[in-house]
């Protein structure tokens, strides 16, 4: 008997769609520990892995593991620009590029980038761009992708650190490290590099003091590179926010720095004999 070759031969059993749906967002509590054994109202940010120096056709790259959350960035250049205008002659230009892969998000998405990734390809590029030694890069052009392998929360703060690492792999002069941190205001309470319910739940009742807020910092300098904010917040919790995020920027930096130190050590050559 023939058999019909275009006709898509399915299982035999099968269930429901709806069986496999994501549950919708429910409440957290606003006291206690968090989900992770985290403590709320507390600089308390997840283990944080890197590596330096793993894609050999980029100049330089970077892998940051925070938790779940997992990125890759690499950085191709100096190279000569392709638009020659009076800006290039004077100094480099930078570019950046973020994306999240299909299967990052609980939500499966597509390789077309989004307004969501030209968003913060933006927000990552004006956080990166005041560190940048671009005057000593003329007429040359610094290229930045990142690619977010999967999305458990405070994506933006970890691709500005994750960036700023493989910048520095790459040999970029730069004026600082930049390292980014996040928090997430619930009320009265907040969390600090919130995970990816944390960032898209409402614990609290009221709608007052309800927002996120990411910074980028330069440690070293002790300045603030960039800001993003979102939702409603008083003046005086957005200002306590940064000092939050700021505090969380120097936790980050003792582990940022030994991984530096370790991928220059191992890229250095050996001492030579005499």
């Amino acid at each position: 008997m023939p058999i019909d070759t275009k006709r898509v031969r399915g299982p035999e059993v099968s269930q429901s769609p709806s069986l496999f749906s994501c549950e919708p967002a429910v409440g957290l509590p606003t006291r206690g520990p968090r989900a992770d054994g985290r403590q709320r109202d507390q600089v308390d940010i997840r283990p944080v892995f890197v590596r330096c120096g793993l894609v050999s056709q980029a100049k330089g790259s970077s892998y940051l593991e925070a938790g779940n959350t997992k990125l890759m960035c690499c950085v191709y250049g100096p190279r000569e620009t392709e638009r020659k205008d009076e800006t290039d002659m004077k100094c480099g230009r930078l570019t950046t590029d973020m994306r999240f892969a299909p299967f990052s998000c609980p939500e499966r998405g597509s390789w077309i980038q989004g307004s969501q990734d030209k968003d913060f390809s933006l927000m990552l590029h004006e956080s990166l761009h005041p560190a940048v030694c671009l005057h000593k890069y003329p007429r040359s052009q610094i290229e930045v992708s990142v690619m977010v392998l999967e999305n458990s929360g405070s994506v933006l703060a970890h691709a500005v650190t994750c960036a700023s690492l493989a910048l520095a792999d790459a040999g970029i002069e730069m004026y600082d490290l930049v390292l980014g941190c996040s928090m997430r205001q619930d009320g009265a309470s907040y969390v600090v590099d919130p995970s990816y319910i944390e960032e898209n739940s409402c614990s609290s009742v009221s709608r007052e003091n309800q927002g996120g807020l990411t910074v980028a910092f330069l440690p070293s300098l002790n300045q603030i590179s960039g800001l993003q904010s979102d939702g409603e917040m008083t003046e005086e919790t957005l200002t306590a926010g940064v000092r939050t995020c700021i505090e969380g920027c120097y936790k980050l930096y003792p582990v940022i720095q030994h991984t530096l130190t370790k991928a220059v050590r191992k890229a250095a050559p050996p001492p030579s004999e005499s």
